[in-house]
């Protein structure tokens, strides 16, 4: 047929005779014209207008959308592109009507396609380049479209075309939007006066889009971009070359912070509590979430709605196509007269639907205009979770700050419910929105697809409906079960951690007492049971896929006489009913929780709040807007100067009353004081605290000296009286810096429990003020805080804290004790500093902090102390008794008025004068924590070398390789930690496991092309009329087998897939414990504890509970993609020349995604710790803060932290998106390419029943692709788990066997206890020097021999030999004629004793601290007890030997623990016993009854004493003393003595 514009089958195609306009054809050119113009006008503008863009605003993103009517322009450009496609259609289906081919039909709707592209694409230009002038162009258009458009209306109207005509219709509704569109245009003419007015108005880009650091552009992109998520493709493209990080993501726009979220929902909930107040009713948070965040959800259940609506579009065009199919046989074209004007066919909309090529266009753009809304209504419900989370955190931050002091003390407010509500109910709440529009979506879905399915299979549908209702309930129980073992689950996997963590704390006296099996044991009987409720879940979870089947196999049973239409088409609405009823549980599920999770937080909220009537403003918004203020004005304004603004705009502390006298800081008058109870702590509290002196607070334990600072801080309850301060504490300061911080309003107040914040020695010391080098190196001196800083790996850098290096006691104290030096406020209170501290160190603070940097400065110092020798230099003393004031007055007063008192304090003093003493001859606490630290680095750094080196090897690989081949490394998959994760599943099991699901996954596309097969045949042979008995017999049989496999199979893959899991996690576990349980000591000198606990915690969690089902729904969804391809290909091999780019952009998609998903995902994690560390901080440190008062400080940072976890993971959800938009077009495409070919193949031949098999399955592909890409990249990220945990599991362990056979070594042996030394080195590691070089010694049997030497000289060393825990090199140790190296590990640590410096006890009973193997007598013990003085204690504890002994033995002091040691030791009766420095953490009298003890009962018995106090072994029969690994001088104790020059003598001599 030749191409004619108006047809060459009629003569009067080109007349005019009846009027220009008449002539329908010439109509549809003049309809080109304003086409043809914008495309002519707007291509130069585009193409080479644009080189030159000065008119450009200075932005930094080219995002800035400011032409009024925005929205509603892209809204109506894409209506009107569907419109053209719809004409185009019609024009090209009518066109086969006729004789001949009539381009006008379909030529202009064409024309209109392009030039409706092009003016969106134009406006979008103009519109980032803010040059309004242009879009007068566009204007024109719209002008001449709308006339022509109604031009053609006209006539159709006069020629007699009605509604009943499509092209009637589609011409009527372009009239409409041309309109529209020309409406929008003028408005913005009327706006912007760009053209026709004298003054242009101005426009300055929102403040989001000036500040460089925004890169979140969701909320300022177009709708294209919005929808596609178009603006991301730079961040995931750029991730392939260089990882992402918080750089690269910046902040997040205004609207998103949690501090505008946090206003609103603050106010809404105010509003609340002002509607409730007089109705005696908790404000409702439901009401005030719905209040502040209701609309986006409305949003994006509209969204919802309409994607579930174009959901069901698939099953019907499936059914459409199919049934058109089976009627062409009989359709046959007929050249149409009766409908022709203007000489050319007018069809009716229902002729258009018939066409199948029309629906199989349809169906592609209904697959895609669903996944569109579906992805939004996601992404809206996600970011509205988010900002409500951040809302909530600011909240519950907002009230930690103001929970009074008792609510926590009192516990009726724990850390952990804290912790708990920040960690997991909001996190509920989030959860909760994201799938709360599914609440009241799905029941809708529910109806609809009933509906529909009733209309294709009549009755027998409502069966299947019913099945749907019974299985409801079922699946609610199962998800419910789920719940309650994942509990136990978890209260198993705590009880694990626990017993794991005390293993490694104790590991040395495990491995000396060769006890490691049996506690091993005990943590694999904890972790059998934690298997055992994982088992139960596994079995649950395959329950709850079993009833999907039942439901999709009842649908084929319904009705033998099926056609192929209504077959498939109501298989394609099972596929798409199966997910809402599979989900419904689980959104019930987290209602209920979000539900409890509310409770809680409301509890939470009604709180008791600290005292506002005393000086205190309640209300704390003040400082929330300051903080608002500058997050605004302090763009570009340093950390530093922020927080001195901060300390300008705190709300004022204290009355002023200038009728007090100028000379008291503080004073109290008749103040009765209570921590939440109604009976008074305080009573009857008159005290002044005067100006610039130095006022101590002393009184026994417990007597309210800590409590009464804490009331002057405002922290107790005030029941009566008056807290004054005075307002006149005003220095002259001379820096300028710090006079410009000088904050009268704030205490420095240091705790008697040492508080420090997660960050470094210098953060914790200046605490937010400004650093003053001079200031700052005065309070370390003070606090003799230099030599600690020094041993620290980065100095005063290094980050101390919960997750930082762990410190001692002393050191935390020091630290907080600086802290309060540091800050420039007039008053200090200090709580006991000296607790922790050694009298060296108390003495130094004392003489340079307090009395010289303190007292120089003259401030106001409040000391309570327990140390009465520093009486004599107080100014005033306040003593305290059971809780009221004893006396109050200088010492002087205190002698003359009270001498009783002062004689009692005297005789004290004279009892710690003797502690000193001793205190002076031990090697100082001090020394020793110093000691510890450095032990701990000296071994990490030699780690270092060792450790990261596989991380070392990657970064240096990286940087020589080029870009490329980094980027192939980062987007590989680790197949190797793969495999060794199924391998430790187990061969047969990975086996059994890939047969299984494919044997599925064949049975499940049996079913459905045996369906089709009968079908087909139903409808071939009955010829339409029902068939009573022959063929389907034959089957109804074969149907029911498979359907019955299928539900068999699906079982079977299910359970098998959870069993390789937990088989895999199980011989994980077990590996790895067995492996660091037997690793050598020095492996625990070098590797943090926090790192191997994390083996054990997190990433052990991540394996039992993550990979299983991870990898079950990756295997799942790949094979039913790959299935659905399958099947494609085989009905319509045509259409793999398709696939073929569809993979290649599939490949690339994925690759991107996976690098770019996880470093969001490792920033998302990497940045949810501090903020969680951040709260308990706070709840911990609660009234430190409020001294400072810093609150607006910390606010500060909390809502810094909450927004960049929020950024990371509005990125994370946002890349989510991404993908998933492009799989799902990508899938609209595989249905469109599968619905053409098959289509074009039914006219050659290919069975309907086939067409829709191929169909159904086509549409399967869009929901599971994206998911396979999901489940690859979590995996990815999930295998790191693997990893780390194979790392471990490559460390050597301990030669346990031994050359000599246990069955060789006598029974008794040692019975002698004489040890031979023969030319022994020692050596911690291959790497490392030797600690103990050519020792030679000889120990007579029963000797008492003592060890000395300075720190270092390789004391502990030589006792840990003894027990084989080091490498012996060279030479041997000799034990009643055995060479200890060659016996097996077991037989030589269980035959010796030892008693190590640090006491460990193991939480459980006495009786299992003092003999886990369960090998002695009660007697046994008892005796034990006895010789350990400890037999009457024990006796009078509830359970005797039973009683309970908790984690670290904390429930007795260090010295009985110490004692407990020693009954340890004698409960083994081994003659020979290793004491290592076992006295140095103990008090003079628990160490003169080791001593006795150790003369006493161990009369016969070898002893070897490493001394740390030379006096404790002045008795010994031969000494041995080390210098720097060197045996320098062996000889009996007064020999040594005797030679004036021996090393021994001097350290005599020096108390060492």
């Amino acid at each position: 047929m030749s191409l004619s514009f108006c047809g060459n089958d009629l003569k009067n195609s080109y007349s005019v005779e009846k009027g220009v306009l008449n002539n329908g054809c010439f109509v549809d050119a003049l309809n080109l014209v304003p086409h043809v113009f914008l495309l002519f006008i707007t291509f130069p503008i585009l193409f080479i207008g644009w080189g030159s863009q000065s008119s450009k605003v200075q932005i930094h993103h080219n995002t800035w959308l400011h032409f009024p009517g925005h929205n509603m322009r892209w809204i109506l450009t894409f209506m009107l592109l569907f419109v053209h496609v719809c004409e185009i259609a019609e024009g090209i289906v009518s066109n086969t009507y006729m004789k001949s081919n009539h381009l006008h039909l379909f030529l202009p709707a064409f024309m209109g396609f392009i030039a409706a592209t092009t003016s969106v694409v134009y406006y979008h230009n103009i519109e980032t380049a803010n040059f309004p002038k242009l879009l007068l162009a566009l204007f024109i258009y719209w002008v001449l479209a709308f006339i022509t458009k109604i031009i053609k209306l006209w006539k159709f109207a006069e020629e007699g075309v009605g509604v009943e005509h499509l092209r009637f219709c589609i011409t009527a509704l372009l009239v409409v939007l041309y309109g529209l569109l020309m409406a929008v245009e003028i408005n913005v003419i009327r706006v912007r006066k760009y053209v026709f007015f004298t003054t242009p108005q101005r426009v300055k880009p929102p403040e989001d889009l000036q500040d460089l650091g925004v890169r979140f552009l969701q909320p300022f992109v177009n709708l294209l971009s919005k929808a596609t998520y178009w603006w991301m493709n730079p961040l995931i493209i750029g991730a392939h070359k260089r990882p992402i990080e918080l750089k690269k993501i910046g902040k997040l726009p205004i609207a998103m912070r949690s501090l505008t979220n946090y206003l609103r929902l603050k106010d809404a909930y105010e509003e609340q509590r002002v509607r409730v107040r007089h109705l005696d009713r908790t404000p409702s948070i439901w009401r005030s979430m719905y209040r502040a965040f209701g609309r986006p959800i409305l949003l994006s259940s509209t969204f919802r709605y309409m994607a579930d609506l174009l959901g069901f579009a698939g099953p019907l065009c499936i059914f459409g196509i199919v049934k058109h199919l089976d009627n062409k046989t009989e359709e046959v074209k007929m050249n149409k007269t009766e409908d022709l004007h203007f000489g050319v066919y007018f069809m009716s909309s229902m002729e258009l639907l018939q066409n199948t090529y029309v629906l199989a266009v349809l169906l592609f753009l209904a697959l895609v205009l669903q996944r569109t809304f579906l992805q939004a209504s996601y992404y809206v419900t996600i970011e509205t979770g988010i900002n409500l989370r951040g809302a909530l955190l600011a909240m519950i931050y907002n009230k930690i700050l103001r929970l009074s002091t008792s609510n926590m003390s009192m516990g009726e407010m724990t850390l952990g419910q804290i912790n708990n509500l920040v960690a997991i109910e909001t996190n509920q709440l989030m959860w909760f929105l994201f799938l709360c529009p599914n609440l009241w979506a799905m029941p809708v879905q529910i109806i609809m697809g009933v509906i529909l399915l009733h209309y294709l299979l009549g009755y027998s549908a409502l069966i299947g409906a019913s099945v749907i209702v019974l299985l409801a309930p079922f699946q609610y129980l199962i998800a419910t079960k789920l719940a309650d073992t994942q509990k136990s689950t978890l209260d198993y996997s705590t009880d694990r951690l626990k017993k794991t963590t005390e293993i490694l704390k104790g590991i040395k006296l495990l491995k000396l007492y060769a006890w490691e099996n049996i506690f091993c044991d005990s943590v694999l009987e904890t972790r059998g049971k934690e298997l055992t409720s994982l088992r139960t879940f596994a079995f649950y979870t395959s329950m709850s896929m079993l009833s999907r089947l039942t439901f999709v196999t009842h649908a084929y049973f319904s009705e033998f006489r099926l056609r192929p239409a209504e077959a498939f088409a109501s298989l394609a609405l099972f596929h798409i009913l199966v997910t809402p009823l599979f989900l419904l549980s689980t959104v019930v599920r987290f209602a209920v929780k979000a539900v409890v999770s509310v409770q809680k937080l409301g509890e939470f909220l009604q709180s008791e709040e600290i005292g506002e009537d005393s000086w205190r403003n309640g209300d704390m918004s003040v400082s929330l807007d300051s903080c608002k203020k500058h997050t605004v004005t302090t763009k570009a304004i340093n950390r530093k100067q922020r927080y001195k603004m901060d300390s300008y705009e705190q709300p004022m502390r204290r009355q002023l009353r200038p009728s007090e006298t100028e000379d008291v800081a503080v004073k109290v008058s008749d103040g009765y004081f209570t921590w939440g109870t109604n009976t008074s702590t305080l009573s009857d509290i008159n005290i002044r605290v005067p100006t610039g002196q130095l006022t101590m607070i002393v009184g026994q334990v417990g007597c309210g000296k800590s409590s009464l600072l804490l009331a002057m801080l405002g922290e107790m309850q005030t029941l009566s009286g008056k807290v004054y301060w005075s307002n006149c504490v005003h220095r002259i300061v001379p820096s300028v810096e710090s006079s410009h911080f000088s904050n009268r309003y704030s205490v420095a107040y240091a705790t008697q429990k040492s508080w420090l914040l997660n960050a470094t020695v210098e953060d914790n010391i200046t605490f937010g003020s400004p650093f003053n080098k001079q200031r700052y190196k005065a309070v370390i001196d003070a606090c003799s805080l230099q030599p600690d800083i020094d041993l620290l790996p980065f100095g005063d850098q290094t980050e101390i804290g919960e997750r930082g290096i762990n410190l001692s006691g002393g050191q935390r104290q020091r630290i907080c004790v600086a802290r309060a030096l540091y800050q420039n406020t007039n008053i200090v209170f200090l709580d006991d500093p000296f607790s922790a501290l050694d009298i060296h160190l108390s003495d130094h603070l004392m003489q340079e902090g307090i009395l010289k940097f303190l007292q120089d400065d003259k401030r106001t110092v409040v000391l309570v102390t327990h140390k009465l020798q520093y009486l004599i230099h107080a100014d005033w003393i306040i003593a305290m008794k059971d809780g009221s004031v004893l006396r109050e007055g200088t010492l002087k007063d205190i002698q003359t008025h009270d001498v009783e008192l002062y004689e009692h304090w005297k005789t004290l003093m004279n009892r710690q004068d003797q502690e000193l003493e001793k205190d002076t001859e031990i090697e100082s606490q001090t020394t020793l924590e110093r000691k510890t630290l450095r032990r701990a680095f000296y071994s990490r750094e030699a780690k270092t070398h060792i450790d990261d080196e596989d991380e070392e090897e990657q970064e240096e690989e990286d940087e020589e390789d080029s870009l490329s081949t980094t980027t192939s490394r980062r987007s590989k998959i680790p197949w190797k930690v793969c495999w060794r994760y199924l391998s430790s599943g187990g061969f047969l099991l990975v086996f059994v496991v890939v047969t299984s699901k494919l044997a599925k996954h064949s049975v499940m596309v049996a079913i459905d092309y045996w369906l089709a097969a009968w079908t087909s045949s139903n409808f071939n042979t009955m010829e339409h009329k029902p068939i009573i008995n022959s063929d389907h017999q034959s089957y109804v049989p074969v149907f029911i087998i498979l359907c019955a496999a299928g539900i068999v199979l699906c079982l079977i893959t299910s359970l098998t897939v959870e069993f390789l899991g937990l088989t895999a996690a199980s011989n994980l576990h077990h590996n790895l414990l067995n492996k660091i349980i037997h690793a050598p000591l020095r492996f625990f000198d070098i590797t943090p504890l926090g790192q191997i606990l994390n083996r054990f915690s997190a990433d052990t969690n991540i394996i039992d509970q993550h990979i299983p089902s991870t990898l079950e729904s990756l295997t799942r969804s790949t094979l039913l993609c790959l299935s659905a391809i399958g099947v494609v290909a085989f009905v319509t091999p045509a259409s793999l020349i398709a696939l073929v780019p569809l993979a290649v952009a599939f490949y690339f998609i994925q690759k991107y995604f996976r690098v770019a998903s996880r470093d969001l995902q490792d920033l998302d994690d990497s940045t949810q710790l501090p903020l969680l560390c951040h709260f308990s901080e706070t709840a911990e440190g609660l009234t430190t803060i409020r001294a400072f008062r810093h609150e607006a400080r910390f606010k500060q940072r909390m809502l810094e932290l909450t927004d960049t976890n929020n950024t990371a993971y509005l990125f994370l959800s946002a890349a989510n998106r991404w993908l998933e938009v492009r799989t799902d077009y990508l899938g609209a495409v595989i249905v469109l390419t599968a619905a053409v070919a098959a289509i074009w193949m039914s006219f050659y031949g290919l069975q309907s029943g086939l067409v829709g098999l191929g169909l159904t399955y086509a549409l399967t592909v869009t929901n599971y692709l994206n998911w396979v890409v999901r489940n690859l990249a979590d995996l990815e990220v999930q295998m790191a788990a693997v990893k780390k945990v194979d790392s471990f599991l490559s460390t050597e362990s301990e030669n346990y066997e031994g050359s000599l056979d246990v069955s060789q070594v006598p029974e008794d042996w040692p019975q002698h206890g004489e040890i031979k030394i023969q030319d022994l080195c020692v050596r911690y590691d291959p790497m490392l020097k030797p600690v103990l070089k050519h020792v030679n010694a000889f120990i007579n049997p029963g000797q008492k021999v003592g060890i000395c030497g300075r720190t270092g000289s390789g004391k502990s060393s030589l006792s840990l030999a003894f027990f084989n825990m080091v490498d012996v090199f060279h030479g041997k140790i000799i034990i009643d004629g055995i060479d200890i190296c060659k016996l097996p590990l077991q037989t030589l640590r269980s035959r010796l004793s030892i008693i190590l410096q640090d006491p460990v006890l193991f939480s459980g009973s006495i009786r299992f601290n003092l003999d886990p193997e369960r090998t002695c007598t009660d007697d046994r013990l008892w005796e034990a007890l006895e010789i350990a003085q400890l037999k009457n204690m024990v006796r009078s504890l509830p359970g005797g030997l039973d009683a309970v002994v908790t984690e670290g033995g904390e429930n007795f002091s260090v010295g009985q623990r110490q004692l407990f040691c020693l009954a340890r030791a004698f409960v083994r009766k081994s003659s020979i016993l290793i004491m290592d420095e076992a006295t140095a953490s103990i008090d003079m009298a628990t160490e003169n009854i080791l001593q006795k003890v150790v003369m006493t009962a161990f009369a016969d018995r070898t002893v070897v004493t490493i001394a740390h106090l030379v006096s404790s072994i002045l008795e010994a029969e031969q000494v041995l003393v080390f210098s720097s690994g060197i045996l320098v001088e062996c000889d009996s104790a007064a020999n040594l003595l005797a030679q004036e020059d021996s090393l021994f003598s001097v350290l005599v001599r020096t108390h060492k």
